[in-house]
């Protein structure tokens, strides 16, 4: 357990974060130097937002260690292929120029201030994220940009998102009813459900001619992928023959996306010590915060979020 039932843990999309800051901020913000700090910035005036709005008592900025798993890739080679830098390399995310930069300094400000990062080698931020959520014993708000999360909703276990597709002030509270609103299935057959239609923006081609309301439909009938796929297999089975023909051929690549599309959430975390402490009320290293501070020209974003992690006397 994390901490009493009272807590709030908040988890962090933190890639999923700081790209909205650097295309939402401009990159005209920069350094004494002139180098771009936009995204840095951003970020931190996001996170002052959300710990000013949501008042979390632990908060975790989870890192993609990988960002394009092997064991994914292994199981459908077109995971995310469209987005890897040709001329980087096989592993290489390809990333704004100006952005890859920042990264480094996101990291250190992060570290500066106490704020705790995880990522484990070999799996996604998304993967951080349904382990720390597993864990968790307390209420959580995770934050992110990335509709995949949506299966880990669990108003039992208090799980939500917080999603920030309209901007981190505009985030909008995701729980089971209001997945349940969006695309007609519950929270936990969501990763069956984008199995079934796929997402073009991840390389996973889905079932042909199955969109959101005909999965939704299918989950509705039959329960989860393993009674759609039955159904399809049984001819008694009241499915129309074309989209039993299109289950049916898809059968290779049902066997392997579940793997693929669904959160891991077992995966070997860090040592607690390195991530499992309350919400920090001072830098973890005020020195180094402060030559970041004056370096990078952070000293608006690095002030606010201070005045609201100190506690109010």
């Amino acid at each position: 357990m994390i901490g009493r039932v009272t807590e709030r843990l908040m988890l962090l999309d933190t890639a999923s974060l700081y790209f909205r800051a650097y295309f939402g901020v401009p990159e005209s913000v920069k350094a004494p130097d002139g180098t771009p700090v936009n995204a840095v910035r951003g970020l931190v005036d996001f996170i002052t937002r959300l710990v000013e709005d949501r008042r979390p008592t632990r908060l975790v900025a989870c890192m993609d260690a990988d960002w394009r798993p092997q064991f994914r890739v292994d199981a459908i080679p077109s995971y995310k292929a469209h987005r890897v830098a040709e001329a980087a390399g096989p592993d290489e995310e390809e990333i704004p120029d100006t952005l890859a930069p920042q990264v480094p300094v996101i990291e250190q400000v992060l570290d500066a201030l106490g704020i705790p990062r995880v990522g484990v080698p070999g799996f996604e931020a998304d993967d951080v994220i349904g382990t720390l959520a597993e864990r968790a014993g307390i209420a959580v708000d995770i934050v992110t940009g990335d509709r995949d999360l949506f299966q880990l909703v669990d108003d039992a276990r208090a799980i939500r998102v917080l999603y920030t597709v309209k901007g981190v002030a505009a985030h909008e509270v995701i729980d089971e009813a209001e997945v349940l609103a969006r695309y007609g299935v519950p929270a936990s057959a969501y990763a069956d459900f984008a199995t079934l239609r796929g997402d073009a923006s991840d390389g996973l081609p889905g079932v042909k001619g199955i969109g959101d309301k005909t999965a939704a439909q299918l989950i509705g009938e039959y329960g989860d992928l393993a009674g759609v796929r039955a159904a399809a297999a049984d001819p008694a089975a009241k499915l129309t023959p074309a989209r039993r023909a299109r289950i049916l051929e898809a059968g290779a690549y049902l066997d392997v996306a579940p793997g693929v599309v669904r959160v891991v959430r077992d995966v070997p975390l860090p040592p607690p010590a390195e991530w499992d402490r309350p919400l920090p009320t001072e830098p973890a290293d005020p020195v180094a915060l402060d030559a970041l501070r004056r370096q990078w020209g952070l000293s608006g974003p690095v002030h606010r979020l201070l005045d609201v992690l100190t506690p109010r006397r």
